[in-house]
């Protein structure tokens, strides 16, 4: 037995896998030995110490690190992590969801122009991304920007802390606060803003107009590179949460990953990069040195938690109901954007039921309508990975809401390519810990 450790620090907990790396692969769910959790503040504006004891926590639940060999961290993307030169943290760090950089986004565009930021990083920013943040935070904190140091991501810092450098009488600090040592990988990177997937680069030029000076960023490793920890162990470059899935998920090209959770994501392993100047879709990188275009939707699991409590109905009733009618709901169609949309980028959007007639407007064919709807948005997306050229050959449905017989039974037809829904598992945990596997098999 040789065991690694995977994490997935999301934005509302961290999750701790341990994994034996004799199992064969295409068994990771028998590969888990044991496994840990801590939970997150919630909020959109978090400190990173909550992230830190939650990690500690979460290992500790886990077994510990001491049988470990090689570990690596999943984590949440974009949040930005600013940090001083004695490696303390500056301010809250702002998550992906906090939407107060949404002006900055929009300056940056106007700046730069859509086109030639999609060209030289693969994304035009929103509010979301890392640049975006790094922005506001010299618009409307000068003092605190002028104090930055080094911005990392939140798996890029617990990295660095797991590792055993920080401030100065941190907890778990044994190297201090050693800022060059912070790391990263492609996939995390790729979703600041301020890195080129297609070069593997950094834009130093759009960083400082970002942040007002040059910082130090952490060093992207490539996908079976690696560092050590104070104990000397193996530590893999990590992943965004995203790119840690389709590791998890063993996705490789012409595999689409759609997830349906609270919001919905498209992604696809590629094996060229995308500039979309639109912003539909985002050019990410993969962990594994390919590339993972992604599209996201606001309205995924919601649009069914919502209808069964129209209905008055759990989730197993509504997904009955749903597969009692015909195909098409018998015309009654269901545009589900109960909270605006992002794709299409529709943020006023509301919710828009038609065709009722006496004959269509059944519960049987409500609970249809909002099944096919969820679908035909999560579908969109699809749509615009296959006009950007990414090749899609197979559809891996994972999330809550994959968990729907409905959504199960319905999916094939609407998104028009062939449906798996894997075994329900801690797909970003186990990815990492895959990539811990990997690296330790390098040596």
């Amino acid at each position: 037995m040789a065991l690694v450790l995977g994490v997935d620090s999301s934005t509302q907990s961290c999750k701790v896998v341990v994994f034996d790396t004799t199992v064969p692969t295409d068994t990771a769910a028998d590969a888990v030995v044991r496994t840990g959790r801590a939970p997150h503040p919630d909020g959109t504006s978090v400190d990173p110490e909550a992230w830190w004891r939650a990690l500690r926590t979460a290992i500790a639940d886990a077994g510990g690190l001491d049988d470990i060999e090689s570990w690596a961290i999943g984590g949440q993307q974009h949040g930005m992590v600013a940090l001083d030169a004695e490696g303390r943290v500056i301010r809250d760090a702002l998550l992906w969801n906090d939407t107060r950089s949404a002006e900055a986004a929009d300056a940056l565009v106007a700046e730069f122009g859509a086109q030639e930021l999609a060209d030289r990083t693969g994304l035009v920013p929103v509010a979301s991304f890392t640049i975006s943040k790094v922005r506001w935070l010299r618009d409307h904190e000068p003092e605190n920007a002028a104090r930055v140091a080094a911005v990392a991501l939140p798996h890029d810092w617990l990295t660095w802390r797991l590792r055993g450098y920080g401030p100065a009488g941190g907890e778990g600090v044994t190297h201090g606060p050693v800022l060059e040592e912070l790391v990263t990988d492609r996939s995390d990177a790729s979703g600041t803003g301020y890195w080129n997937p297609a070069t593997g680069e950094y834009d130093r030029e759009l960083f400082a107009a970002a942040l007002g000076h040059d910082a130090v960023l952490p060093r992207v490793l490539g996908a079976d590179e690696s560092v050590t920890d104070a104990a000397g162990r193996r530590v893999a470059p990590g992943a965004g949460d995203n790119a840690a899935a389709a590791l998890g998920l063993g996705a490789g090209p012409g595999d689409v990953v759609v997830s349906i959770g609270t919001s919905g994501t498209v992604f696809a392993v590629s094996p060229t990069p995308s500039s979309d100047a639109s912003g539909i879709i985002a050019g990410f990188a993969s962990a594994d040195g390919h590339f993972l275009p992604l599209v996201c939707t606001l309205n995924a699991a919601r649009v069914l938690d919502v209808t069964a409590a129209l209905l008055g109905v759990d989730h197993e009733e509504l997904s009955r109901l749903a597969l009692a009618a015909t195909p098409g709901a018998d015309g009654l169609s269901l545009l589900p954007y109960f909270e605006g949309e992002r794709t299409p980028n529709l943020p006023d959007a509301t919710a828009t039921l038609s065709g009722m007639t006496l004959a269509s407007t059944t519960r049987e064919n409500l609970a249809r309508a909002a099944v096919e709807g969820m679908l035909s948005g999560l579908g969109a997306g699809l749509d615009a990975l296959r006009a950007d050229g990414v090749p899609l050959h197979r559809a891996l449905l994972i999330g809550g809401g994959a968990q729907s017989p409905a959504v199960r039974a319905i999916a094939p037809a609407v998104l028009g390519i062939p449906v798996e829904v894997p075994p329900a598992g801690e797909y970003v945990a186990l990815g990492a810990a895959r990539q811990a596997a990997a690296v330790l098999a390098v040596g």
